[in-house]
């Protein structure tokens, strides 16, 4: 048993959506697989589809509850059953959902083909085909629950348009009174007169959404010259405030008020230039990196590192008095015996 589902989101009410929907003898005018359905009464129907292969059923419909559910169950020909969920998403939206299951046909052919990929085809199809539906419900006017008063039936992908129903459901068709060579030409007028009355309210609202823009940036341009003047106002005030402000003289100062920048008119050393601001400590010709520091007293009891160091008597001991001087009486191998000494 092969298990398909797939659901689409229409943006129109749920109860019209779901009467919609019921008008199963309508589904050729708009889909594009489905080439037959016809009634044996209320309840029952005969279909046929097409669909990788030609395939005919007869159903009965069960589990119906109203704006919820739709159900039905094949009683000839190609084993299937399924269910048909609405559900509300908002006033004006409704989600669609479609569960069918059916035994492949050919037996263990049609398994075959379902693992090669003829299921993801199936699915396709059947989201095609609940697109179609959105469409028409869409573009059907609001409040009607008839599809033949949809703008979107016999579409160039329709099987009517395509003329590719069943002889049986051309003479369905034929005998319905909105089939007939009258009914259509006043629905083909009435549909005309709509999309123009459509494309006259787009034209409108493009003209009053041009307008309405053209409102906007004049009024934008128009804010930002008045700033821009006020802007100009402002610095022309500020600029006659400065001009007729009198001047007022002050005595320069000796450093900072001299020509050539601070301490030019002062003399200068090679230790730097004399700051007049702060008075400099008297050694201050002795470093000129410290001649700022005041110098420290030298303390005369105070020894220096050198009568500091006393060599440790280990040292001593180690290295000898270097006062002492030991001469040997044994000359050198090779050499000549100490001139202090005698040979004996």
């Amino acid at each position: 048993m092969a298990e398909h589902s797939v659901s689409v989101t229409v943006q129109a009410p749920l109860h019209q959506v779901y009467e919609l929907f019921t008008h199963f003898h309508d589904f050729p005018k708009y889909m594009r697989f489905v080439k037959e359905v016809t009634y044996y009464d209320d309840q029952r129907s005969h279909w046929v589809m097409q669909l990788l292969g030609r395939f005919e059923w007869d159903v009965v419909n069960e589990d119906w509850i109203p704006d919820k559910q739709i159900g039905w169950r094949s009683t000839r020909g190609l084993k299937n059953s399924g269910r048909v969920k609405f559900h509300a998403l908002s006033p004006r939206r409704t989600e669609v959902g479609v569960y069918i299951y059916y035994m492949p046909p050919s037996g263990a052919l049609g398994k075959i083909g379902e693992s090669l990929g003829v299921n993801s085809y199936v699915d396709t199809a059947l989201k095609t085909e609940l697109i179609h539906f959105a469409r028409m419900v869409e573009e059907t006017p609001e409040g009607e629950m008839d599809p033949m008063q949809s703008h979107y039936l016999f579409h160039k992908d329709s099987s009517y348009a395509r003329r590719d129903v069943t002889e049986r459901q051309r003479k369905a068709m034929a005998q319905d009174p909105m089939m007939s060579p009258e009914a259509l030409a006043e629905r083909e007028k009435r549909v005309t007169q709509v999309k123009e009355e459509r494309q006259r309210r787009l034209m409108q609202a493009g003209e009053q959404a041009r307008l309405r823009q053209e409102r906007e940036q004049k009024a934008r341009v128009e804010l930002l010259q008045r700033l821009e003047e006020e802007r100009q106002n402002r610095l022309q005030a500020m600029g006659e405030e400065i001009s007729n402000e009198p001047l007022e003289s002050y005595p320069p100062h000796p450093v900072y008020d001299t020509l050539g920048g601070r301490h030019a008119g002062l003399d200068r050393t090679n230790f730097g230039d004399k700051d007049s601001l702060r008075p400099r400590y008297p050694w201050y010709t002795q470093d000129p990196m410290m001649s700022r520091l005041p110098q420290k007293e030298k303390d005369a009891t105070r020894k220096s590192v050198e009568e500091l160091y006393e060599e440790s008597p280990w040292l001593t001991m180690i290295r000898g008095n270097r006062d002492i001087c030991v001469l040997s009486d044994t000359p050198e191998v090779g050499g000549e015996a100490n001139p202090g000494t005698s040979s004996s």
